[in-house]
């Protein structure tokens, strides 16, 4: 079993706006993270990024900040693009499974007009919440 930990959780009231990061959020079962705009009854209920491609990404010169790329969990300790589609997480209580590994980037968003590249598309994960459950920062996610 690999496990991780949650190292910030955030959220957007509209889509199309940055994420903000917030310390604890519920995960809601068919919906996704209470309260932000991407979640409802479809496949990509909860978008996650890897904390180690994110500070890679960083140290290219791109200094973006936790939920620039969308995402609404950043875990560390796990290459979260390595887990095929199905595989079961849990964070406390919650459980997800992955949906979707990367998306396809139809118009190039903020971080790519300024320095040329995005990570969502290639190293973003996608799950639905199949069971409830409070998480918060500092978090283990364990898949299993």
């Amino acid at each position: 079993m690999s496990k991780g930990e949650v190292i910030a959780i955030n959220i957007s009231e509209r889509r199309g706006t940055q994420k903000k990061e917030i310390t604890e959020a519920d995960l809601v079962k068919g919906f996704g993270v209470e309260n932000d705009a991407h979640g409802g009854n479809w496949h990509r209920q909860v978008s996650l990024l890897s904390f180690e491609k994110i500070t890679e990404f960083n140290e290219k010169g791109a200094l973006v900040g936790n939920g620039a790329f969308g995402e609404n969990i950043i875990i560390s300790g796990i290459d979260l693009r390595q887990l095929p589609v199905g595989s079961r997480m849990r964070i406390g209580e919650a459980e997800l499974v992955v949906t979707q590994i990367g998306k396809e980037c139809h118009k190039h968003c903020q971080i790519y007009a300024r320095v040329g590249d995005c990570i969502m598309p290639r190293e973003g994960i996608f799950a639905v919440v199949v069971e409830d459950g409070h998480i918060k920062k500092g978090d283990q996610l364990e898949v299993i």
